[in-house]
């Protein structure tokens, strides 16, 4: 996602003659979109998109349950007397 910003970012000073970018090739201000097109490839080739997903959403399910326990009393291991 950086990678894209960083093309538009690229793109709007091209296309508004801002000083450093006026100068360099299209191809250059365009490349981060290329960067961001391999990373995409990979990361759903390799399954690292969907590993991401599945830890985001068990952390969000622990900390759901942990939570429900702490509210009923469950979680808290010390022995009351």
């Amino acid at each position: 996602m950086y990678a894209v910003g960083l093309g538009v970012i690229l793109m709007l000073m091209k296309y508004l003659d801002m000083d450093p970018v006026v100068n360099w090739a299209w191809w250059w201000v365009l490349s981060p979109f290329g960067i961001a097109v391999i990373w995409w490839f990979w990361a759903d080739s390799t399954g690292w998109t969907k590993k991401q997903a599945m830890k985001r959403e068990n952390e969000r399910r622990q900390a759901r349950i942990d939570k429900n326990r702490e509210a009923i009393g469950t979680l808290n291991h010390k022995k009351r007397r």
